[in-house]
């Protein structure tokens, strides 16, 4: 039987936060273009985006966002002069971020939460099955997450929901599921699929229906945007798209309803917090094949002389 069920080709990236955290270094530069190694963190999203096969990314932004938009466009004149120079390697490193994906903006306006941003792409998505990716959690490339969930959209419908199994003194931080076996395997790659029956945004400790949590990767059914319109403001006074999720997983798949999930056990490196961020670019620097050598000795003399001070 052929599978009917609209290709996905739109990644929605929600992008107008303010970055307090990271105060005063985003009080004039957006929080996704703080530097992991020699990369700014959304580029990764994108990449992880493109290599999912997604084509067309929509950024939602704000205020003092517009170094988004100038690092996935051309640079003439930096391009001219490294082409001056003779140095190619670095004229493909500039270039390699204008040629990732076809890439739109939209401005969210007023800060009303995740639900909200993610509302703001309905024109963009026109109808069509999506993925969000969230800019604070980036996966390892080597762990293909984006592209298992896509394939249980594809085959199940509705709309997927990456999740991890969190120490359960950590779930109030997350919005956490319940959920129950199904029995699917698909292609049979890492992560295993459940069905989810049932969502809280941050909940106590105590009140958590499991210990598993959601993490900043999606793919959704259109069916939405209808209830995100619908959704009043939750958590925090936001519009909390954990709300509209646990609404949808009471609906069945052919009403665009359904939400799955997949447990994801691989590498996620969190750049949303500032130990996590600094703990993110250690790792990824050591395994880079270019400093990874050089790095791991400095590290290992600098963890030795630390430990014995």
């Amino acid at each position: 039987m052929t599978n009917a069920r609209p290709h996905i080709t739109k990644a929605v990236v929600p992008a107008a936060g303010m970055g307090t955290r990271f105060l005063p270094a985003t009080k004039a530069t957006p929080k996704e273009m703080l530097p992991v190694v020699d990369k700014p963190a959304i580029q990764y999203v994108v990449e992880e985006a493109a290599a999912a096969g997604l084509s067309d990314v929509l950024m939602i932004t704000g205020r003092n966002k517009r170094a988004l938009e100038d690092h996935f466009d051309r640079n003439y004149e930096l391009e001219e002069q490294l082409t001056r120079k003779g140095d190619e390697a670095k004229l493909e490193r500039v270039r390699e971020s204008s040629t990732l994906a076809t890439m739109h903006y939209v401005r969210q306006g007023d800060p009303k939460g995740l639900g909200h941003a993610v509302l703001c792409a309905e024109q963009h998505v026109a109808g069509q099955p999506f993925a969000v990716l969230l800019g604070d959690d980036l996966i390892d490339p080597r762990d293909p997450l984006l592209s298992r969930m896509i394939e249980v959209q594809q085959a199940l419908g509705g709309s997927v929901v990456a999740l991890i199994e969190v120490d359960p003194e950590q779930i109030h931080l997350y919005g956490c599921a319940a959920v129950e076996p199904i029995g699917w395997q698909g292609s049979g790659e890492d992560g295993e699929v459940v069905r989810v029956t049932d969502l809280v945004e941050k909940p106590d400790t105590a009140d958590a229906p499991s210990g598993y949590a959601v993490i900043g990767r999606y793919v959704l059914d259109p069916a939405v945007f209808e209830v995100l319109r619908e959704t009043e403001p939750g958590r925090g006074g936001e519009i909390q798209l954990t709300d509209a999720l646990r609404t949808l997983a009471a609906r069945s798949a052919d009403t665009g309803g359904a939400v799955h999930g997949v447990l994801f056990k691989g590498r996620r490196y969190d750049t949303g917090d500032r130990a996590d961020y600094l703990r993110a670019i250690v790792r990824l620097a050591c395994e880079r094949e270019d400093l990874g050598p050089d790095f791991r000795a400095w590290l290992q003399e600098f963890a030795s002389t630390e430990l014995q001070a």
